[in-house]
């Protein structure tokens, strides 16, 4: 063995211990900046900044667009997380649906519905079985009037997972929405039965039984 070769050696679990000490601080900033997020937005959108100054890294440019959504920004925040999932640096494929079904919600809450299904649906190429995507995308979809599209991911959701109290409320909407008056009172009242205090639940309920009276009426 040359004596190159048994310094590279050497070296190795050196430079191993040193990535593995570079990702744990980079991750526990992460987690720290994420947390002021949730406080303190204004704060947190400062450490962003000043850590993309350093280098840019992901990490940074996440927390950046984190810290955006805590202060309303949703647009630019939406703008960010979809333009992170895209690069190259993004990391993996997890990494990258996480991304695009963040972006895709707050396209969403920014009123952009149809940039919110281009997300997601990206997302759901990678993960296509999520059903918190699926039941977004849904979302998505009743903001744009595409009622089978909503109910087709709300039924693959649910299959999923049976118990989604959200995804079985939204289904029902979408049924009272279509005077399934039935439906609707069948997916609500499975949603009581999972979380009989839901007030949305409860409201829900209310609108079907007044659906229900006015068309017993007629």
């Amino acid at each position: 063995m040359s004596a190159f070769i048994a310094l590279l050696i050497a070296a190795l679990p050196v430079a191993q211990t040193s990535t593995a000490d570079i990702v744990r601080a980079e991750r526990e900033r992460l987690n720290d900046c994420l947390a002021l997020a949730d406080e303190r937005p204004e704060a947190a959108l400062e450490e962003s900044l000043a850590w993309i100054g350093e280098g840019a890294r992901p990490a940074a440019r996440y927390c950046n667009a984190i810290a955006l959504l805590g202060l309303g920004e949703y647009r630019e925040a939406a703008a960010r997380l979809e333009e992170l999932a895209n690069a190259p640096d993004a990391g993996g494929l997890g990494d990258r649906a996480v991304y695009l079904a963040q972006s895709g919600n707050a396209w969403l809450i920014a009123g952009y519905p149809d940039a919110a299904i281009v997300a997601l649906s990206n997302s759901l190429k990678i993960e296509p079985q999520d059903p918190g995507v699926l039941t977004d995308r849904a979302a998505a979809y009743l903001s744009t009037d595409q009622y089978e599209l909503a109910q087709a991911d709300l039924d693959e959701a649910l299959a999923l997972v049976p118990n989604s109290v959200d995804a079985l409320q939204m289904r029902a909407q979408l049924f009272l929405e279509e005077n399934k008056l039935n439906a609707a009172e069948a997916d609500i009242n499975r949603a009581l039965l999972l979380d009989g205090e839901n007030i949305d639940t409860l409201l829900l309920r209310g609108h079907i039984r007044e659906a229900q009276r006015v068309d017993a009426e007629g």
